[in-house]
């Protein structure tokens, strides 16, 4: 029996429950590549038409059908969507369920695929009587409040598996050192009462010397953004070490000089000084709402208030890590900032500002946190917030990025973070 006859055999008289059930229970067995049939079936057992699910691409500028590996059906002709002119991009980019009439058909939902608050894509069913579809604890609360949160969460679990999914969400060939760089990244989005984050990179398919991290622990979030001198695999080794010996010292309890210290240690042992890079060390107190931070000679820090670009966070910098260049015996400064409920502050590379259009015209610090505070201003979250960005400075440098370009933001106590969820 092929697994959708399992799954289809498995739902009985009871429901939805008993729809849902069997999708996990076949879901434990399954690899990647079989999930849209499982899917599928159990939306069909939920009383809809089908389902489809769509991830975004690692740039975040078209959603993807996943489709089934059993050969053309309904769906097989599916082509990928535009996140900047669809109803389902939209549904991605607000964090909102949009309902779309598709004519005798009925109607199509799309729902945001969420792990967290971290954005996979958009789940696509058709269902038939869209007037059920706002019924109290109808059909549509069901597909809200646990298809599309099981779906995500599966889509995110058997990832690691298999290859489908990634290879699914590349519209091109990935370099050497970016398949290492990406395997390194933490999830680009997380939010909590007390913190949101919010990350991006570019160019997504070849960036090799800029990376990020972060943790988020009880009353302490701890961030940090390197840019790697040179490209290619010598650059990916040295962020890759970086990074870990940035983790070792973080989950050793260790404080930001001594991190920034370990950091320097691990790349002159490790690369024997050949390579260096430039970095910005955090700690956000989220109870208190003190940053700390320390600066080896990265671009500034900004510290956005009120829908203002109030100052760069200055502090005395030290040398870029990787040379042993940090002294004995002069302390590391180490600068501290009282953030207010709602301040954000941005982490960024030069390969943002110094990014010129054709004409030579930079991109700029202004521009930068002008396009953050208009976006915020008009009801955006975070997420969006970096991608529409990003986007911008892709159109700035006409798609053509002779730098990496990464940014990470850490708003506190903002009261947004219900926007980030469905």
């Amino acid at each position: 029996m092929s697994d959708r006859g399992a799954a289809t055999s498995a739902v009985g008289p009871g429901g939805s429950e008993a729809a849902l059930a069997a999708l996990l229970a076949d879901a434990h067995l399954a690899p990647p590549h079989e999930l849209p049939g499982l899917i599928d079936t159990c939306a069909r057992a939920l009383g809809s038409r089908g389902a489809v699910a769509y991830l975004v691409d690692l740039q975040q500028q078209v959603l993807v059908p996943f489709l089934s590996q059993d050969g053309p059906g309904e769906g097989s002709q599916l082509t990928p969507l535009d996140v900047d002119s669809t109803l389902a991009g939209r549904a991605y980019q607000t964090f909102e369920v949009q309902i779309q009439d598709v004519g005798i058909e009925g109607a199509r939902v799309w729902l945001p695929l969420l792990v967290g608050t971290d954005r996979l894509g958009v789940l696509s069913v058709v269902v038939t009587d869209s007037d059920t579809l706002t019924e109290q604890g109808g059909l549509l609360s069901i597909l809200l409040a646990r298809l599309a949160p099981i779906t995500a969460e599966l889509l995110d679990s058997k990832s690691p598996y298999g290859d489908t999914l990634i290879r699914l969400r590349r519209r091109t060939e990935m370099g050497l050192a970016a398949e290492i760089q990406w395997s390194l990244l933490p999830p680009l989005t997380f939010a909590s009462r007390p913190v949101t984050v919010a990350a991006a990179l570019e160019p997504a398919y070849n960036v090799a010397g800029d990376t990020i991290d972060y943790a988020v622990d009880a009353g302490r979030t701890r961030a940090a953004i390197f840019d790697v001198m040179g490209h290619g695999l010598h650059s990916a080794q040295c962020a890759v070490l970086a990074v870990a010996a940035y983790r070792n010292a973080r989950r050793s309890s260790r404080s930001l000089i001594e991190t920034l210290a370990s950091i320097d240690d691990a790349l002159l042992a490790g690369l024997g000084g050949d390579v260096y890079t430039t970095a910005v060390l955090a700690e956000l107190d989220t109870e208190t709402g003190l940053l700390q931070w320390v600066n080896a000679g990265h671009p500034e820090p900004l510290l956005l208030r009120g829908g203002k670009l109030i100052k760069t966070l200055h502090v005395e910098h030290s040398p870029p890590l990787g040379l042993g260049e940090l002294s004995d015996t002069d302390p590391v400064p180490v600068g501290h900032e009282q953030l207010e409920p709602g301040d954000r502050i941005l982490l960024y590379t030069d390969g943002v500002t110094e990014a010129r259009s054709p004409s030579g015209e930079f991109f700029g610090v202004d521009r930068l946190a002008d396009l953050i505070i208009r976006h915020l201003a008009g009801g955006l979250p975070a997420p969006e917030t970096m991608r529409r960005v990003v986007r911008e400075l892709l159109d700035h440098h006409q798609d053509q990025l002779s730098d990496d370009a990464s940014l990470l933001m850490l708003e506190w106590r903002s009261g947004n973070e219900q926007a980030l969820t469905s």
